[in-house]
């Protein structure tokens, strides 16, 4: 694809990106897909499959208690535990605020290494890395935000999102749907958002703005993006999801250039 060769003049010491239709077929790749790099909060879509596979496996369900008094696994998934950002300090009742949490994903990891008596690391090799081949992404730390992984890796995570195959499709549905509609709250990066809506761990786009997927990303489209200038994201109208790992931490050159890039490549799928 032409267009993923933007990344070039992007102002990043490395950069790497492909684009993964439905079908699982690569529609295109640019730069050193297989070089690992910091995936920075990307690292939470992968936490939250983990735990959608946990609640398949009968772990618990979705709306067992998890986290502060009064909040559930769903409400930690959906960043609206009351927790604080990078504290384990409660903000808010469970379900009030949407209040975007990197505690509230490592309290739900620490949930899971709890209940199955594995630590989580371990789980989501068992649980998500081993069954998609992603034999080059690890955990280290945080299950936030901790992992390190290759476009490689990732495109085929991309590719279970388009077409599930260790979780049931219903499951995979309610991902990427609205939970706890009518939210107000902050998308980090890009101020307060009216409704700042979320699904089960994945960002929905609807019609934020500003964002950092495209101007003609549909309403639908969800995904992830990391401090470190990773995102991920899938665009069910159009077929196709987009890997792309930076080794350079967002800021103000990533905010002309991920729309621009996305915007091509939606451009250059629909022909």
């Amino acid at each position: 694809m032409e267009s993923l060769r933007e990344i070039q003049n992007w102002p990043v010491p490395s950069a790497a990106v492909t684009v993964v239709r439905r079908d699982g077929t690569v529609a295109g790749s640019h730069g050193p897909v297989g070089d690992r790099f910091r995936l920075a909060s990307v690292t939470k879509p992968l936490t939250a499959y983990a735990a959608l596979v946990a609640c398949e496996e009968g772990v618990f369900e979705l709306d067992d208690p998890a986290g502060p008094e009064g909040s559930t696994v769903r409400h930690l998934l959906a960043h609206t535990s009351g927790l604080a950002f990078d504290e384990h300090r409660v903000m808010a009742a469970p379900g009030d605020r949407r209040l975007y949490s990197n505690a509230g994903f490592e309290v739900l990891a620490d949930h899971i290494a709890e209940v199955t008596g594995i630590p989580f690391p371990e789980y989501l090799r068992q649980a998500v890395l081993e069954p998609l081949g992603m034999a080059a992404t690890t955990l280290p730390g945080s299950a936030a935000s901790d992992a390190v992984s290759t476009v490689e890796d990732l495109v085929r995570f991309a590719a279970e999102l388009q077409a599930p195959r260790i979780l049931h499709p219903s499951t995979l549905d309610e991902a990427p749907s609205v939970v706890f509609p009518g939210l107000k709250g902050v998308l980090p990066g890009y101020g307060h958002q009216n409704p700042n809506d979320w699904g089960l761990g994945f960002e929905i786009r609807d019609s934020k703005t500003p964002h950092w997927t495209g101007s003609v990303s549909s309403p639908r489209t969800f995904g992830h993006f990391g401090q470190t200038g990773t995102f991920l994201w899938v665009d069910p109208d159009a077929g196709a999801a987009c890997v792309c790992l930076t080794d350079r931490a967002w800021g103000a050159w990533a905010v002309p250039l991920w729309p621009a890039l996305t915007d091509a490549v939606l451009a250059e799928l629909r022909g």
